[in-house]
């Protein structure tokens, strides 16, 4: 499943075609992905111009000329195509003509810069969807969700608090989207190391001096990762079909058995099964 900087990622990539550009025409080659289309979808996206394309968490956001939120999720294997043009951004996009029978969504999009646009959706598997929401609807996959780890609603003060009186270990509490919005199991591992803490520990018991040196590796091991790619393991690829390169500089996922990378520390890397996913870890330095 892509992780936030992934999605990121994939995000910079389109943005350049796809913000301003008008729907002319969406065709649906099923009736569904992980769940069912919108009904109406397709007559609901055309005609609609881009205004933006964000990102909240793991979601792809469109933000549409009347208002409304044109909402994707890549699920495990979903990935975006931009036919006949280059891709800036490395990302799970490929330049090459859609074709096949995992092409489930077709967009002819008419872009002010670069002209004519096709834009398809990809996905063998089919655990990625997209949902259409008004303006001011309720949004169940967005509203719920805790702050940005890049943004500046994340502080040591606000993840303090969010963590107090928990007693889960910090790895899983991290793990919770209402806690902190977007954090998969490959980055918190990072993090948790880079801060020196131990996955098990009960998230209530981190002192102050302590979350604040969680939330800033958080962001380094985010802003690191979307510098380098993301991070391949399965399928992820960016516009040239090659895969993100963040996996190569995991200072502990994965690594269990070897030395702990953390200069002077001579431990080793160990791996502990947490929620049902894997924990890597210094049982040494991270305390």
């Amino acid at each position: 499943m892509p992780e936030l900087p992934e999605v990121e990622t994939v995000r910079r990539g389109l943005a350049p075609f796809l913000e301003g550009a008008v729907i002319e025409s969406v065709t649906l080659n099923r009736p569904d992905l992980r769940f069912a289309f919108p009904e109406g979808f397709a007559a609901r996206l055309s005609g609609q111009r881009i205004e933006h394309l964000g990102r909240r968490a793991k979601y792809l956001l469109a933000t549409l000329s009347d208002g409304g939120t044109w909402l994707s999720h890549l699920g495990m294997t979903g990935g975006f195509l931009v036919s006949g043009q280059r891709l800036d951004e490395p990302s799970r996009l490929l330049s090459s003509s859609p074709a096949g029978k995992h092409v489930h969504f077709e967009a002819r999009l008419l872009h002010p810069e670069h002209g004519p646009v096709r834009l398809a959706y990809t996905d063998p598997r089919r655990f990625g969807f997209m949902a259409l929401f008004p303006l001011g609807a309720a949004n169940p996959y967005i509203d719920p969700l805790g702050p940005e780890p890049l943004g500046n609603a994340l502080d040591a003060l606000t993840l303090a608090m969010a963590l107090q009186g928990k007693r889960g270990p910090i790895k899983t509490v991290l793990l919770d989207q209402r806690v902190i919005a977007g954090l998969g199991n490959i980055y918190v591992c990072e993090a948790l190391f880079g801060s020196g803490i131990d996955p098990r520990r009960p998230a209530g018991s981190l002192a102050a001096e302590e979350v604040g040196r969680l939330v800033v590796a958080i962001r380094d091991v985010l802003d690191a990762a979307i510098a380098a790619g993301g991070s391949t393991l399965r399928d992820f690829a960016n516009s040239e079909g090659q895969p993100g390169y963040f996996q190569h500089s995991f200072a502990v996922y994965g690594h269990e058995g070897d030395p702990c990378p953390r200069p002077g520390c001579g431990g080793q890397i160990a791996r502990i099964v947490q929620a049902g996913r894997s924990s890597f870890f210094c049982p040494v330095c991270q305390r």
